[in-house]
């Protein structure tokens, strides 16, 4: 008779690639659904104040030429407008345009994965998987 001492590693490690490829699978498709790339709808949802592309490169982890070109595709559909930064004047601020937050507020009530996933949760259970899951990020 074998006695289970429950979850082996490679078991959470399959629960967690699940939950993130299941994750990463929603988000594209909320974003395909607004015809827009992962990255673009990345920097997009970001830019609830002005922003400087360098400022978005930083918080994304890319080169600041990436941030340009995704800038650049964004603004040529009227979802981003660049304006000069009052504080420098050779460095350009982006902000959203209003089809900018209509497309991002379509993003957020397309993207509901993770709300369904934490409905399904009772409040302690989600309480217990904030503790968890700030603790495997080493917070």
């Amino acid at each position: 008779m074998t006695v289970s001492s429950g979850p082996t590693a490679i078991d959470v490690e399959d629960a967690l690639y699940t939950f993130v490829d299941s994750y990463d699978r929603a988000y594209e498709a909320a974003a395909a659904n607004q015809q827009l790339s992962v990255a673009q709808i990345c920097v997009l949802i970001r830019l609830d104040q002005r922003r400087g592309m360098s400022s978005l490169a930083t918080e994304l982890g890319c080169d600041a030429s990436n941030i340009t070109q995704i800038v650049a595709r964004l603004e040529s559909r009227g979802l981003v407008i660049r304006q000069p930064d009052p504080a420098d004047g050779r460095a350009r601020l982006i902000a959203r345009t209003p089809e900018g937050d209509a497309v991002s507020t379509r993003f957020d009530s397309a993207f509901d994965f993770a709300r369904e996933a934490k409905n399904r949760l009772s409040t302690e259970e989600r309480d217990q998987l904030i503790v968890l899951l700030r603790k495997a990020l080493g917070g």
